[in-house]
């Protein structure tokens, strides 16, 4: 459903969860903290930047055992620094299957 506060399609569900990512470009997998998920998109905290554009491999760990993984891959959208890590934000483009 399209918010016309943000003219988002989905709406933002804070979170704060374990994340890993690999990039698909090099291999190089780092772990993070997923910040938000929507039903398009989520935002993450990560130690290294990470290209805009570059294809990335996600999982988002819940911290339950009732809720699975998400695994996706995703685009990133936006990277900015944050202190000692950077916020990635990426739209996702499909849902890994079990």
């Amino acid at each position: 459903m399209l918010d016309n506060h943000n003219k988002r399609k989905f709406q933002r569900i804070a979170t704060d969860c374990r994340l890993s990512y690999r990039s698909l470009a090099d291999g190089a997998v780092h772990e993070g903290r997923c910040l938000n998920l929507s039903g398009g998109g989520l935002l993450f905290k990560g130690p290294a930047a990470v290209e805009i554009g570059y294809a990335l491999e996600v999982s988002v760990l819940p911290d339950n055992r009732l809720t699975p993984p998400l695994d996706a891959f995703v685009e990133v959208i936006r990277c900015t620094p944050d202190g000692d890590s950077f916020e990635i934000a990426a739209d996702i483009k499909g849902i890994k299957g079990s």
